[in-house]
C-alpha cells in the first residue's frame, strides 16, 4: 500500500450529503465517497478532514459556501502564526479544516484546493507511524511522537496523524467520543483495522450516489 484511493463518509442521508459536499467544496469521488450508516456514534469521531489552499481569499470563499450550505462553525475564519484558517462541522458531523499558509491573496479568489489532508487523532503516534510504515507507506514528515505526515503518493487523499487530543483541540471539540468513526479509508491492500480502530478496505469501482 502506498497510496489512499479514497475516503468513504458514512452518513444518514447520502442525498442531504452529495448536496452538501458538492455544493459547498466541488468534491466529487474518488475523493469522497458516501455510504449510509446508522451506526452510533456520539462526540469526538478522532479524525478532521482539511482542505489546504492557495490564499485567505478561498479560505473564505469556501467556508462562506459551506456554511451557505448547511455546516457549522467550529471555529471561524482567523489570522495565526501558521497562516490562515477555519474550521466547519457539515451537516452529517464530519469536521473540516479549511486552511492556508499564505499571508494574503495573490490570485483571483476561487473555491479550488490544491490538497484533501486526513488527519486521523490516534493515542500513540509513534506506535501508529510504525504501524502504518508495516503497511507499506513512507514518511514524509515527522515531528517527534507529535505529528507525521506520509507520502502517499497520487492517490487524492494524504494521510497525517496527530495526537486525538491535540486534534480535537485544534478543531476546536471535546476529545471525548464513543461509537462509530463514520468513515472508511480504501486503498489497494486487503482490509485491515489500525490500533485506533480506523477501518481500511480494498478500492471497488465508483458507484453512482444516491
Amino acid at each position: 500500500m502506498d497510496s489512499i484511493d479514497s475516503v468513504t463518509l458514512e452518513v444518514a442521508d447520502t442525498t442531504a450529503a452529495a448536496r452538501f459536499y458538492t455544493t459547498a467544496f466541488g468534491l466529487v469521488p474518488p475523493q469522497v465517497r458516501l455510504r449510509a450508516s446508522e451506526a452510533p456514534t456520539t462526540g469526538f469521531r478522532g479524525f478532521t478532514l482539511s482542505l489546504v489552499v492557495s490564499q485567505p481569499g478561498n479560505v473564505d470563499a469556501l467556508v462562506g459556501a459551506a456554511l451557505d450550505a448547511g455546516a457549522t462553525a467550529l471555529k471561524p475564519t482567523s489570522k495565526s502564526l501558521w497562516g490562515y484558517g477555519g474550521v466547519v462541522q457539515s451537516p452529517d458531523g464530519t469536521i473540516w479544516k479549511i486552511a492556508t499558509s499564505a499571508r494574503k491573496d495573490t490570485s483571483p479568489v476561487t473555491r479550488d484546493f490544491d490538497e484533501l489532508v486526513l488527519l486521523l487523532g490516534v493515542e500513540d503516534v509513534k506506535a501508529s507511524k510504525q504501524y502504518y510504515i508495516e503497511q507499506g507507506l513512507t514518511v514524509g514528515k515527522s515531528f517527534g511522537g507529535k505529528y507525521v505526515e506520509f507520502a502517499t503518493g497520487p492517490g487524492p487523499v494524504k494521510l497525517a496523524l496527530y495526537k486525538r487530543r491535540a486534534l480535537a483541540k485544534d478543531a476546536g471539540v471535546p476529545a471525548d467520543g464513543t461509537g462509530s468513526h463514520r468513515f472508511v479509508l480504501s486503498s489497494d491492500a486487503d482490509p485491515f483495522s489500525d490500533p485506533d480502530g480506523f477501518r481500511w478496505e480494498t478500492t471497488t469501482p465508483p458507484t453512482a450516489t444516491a
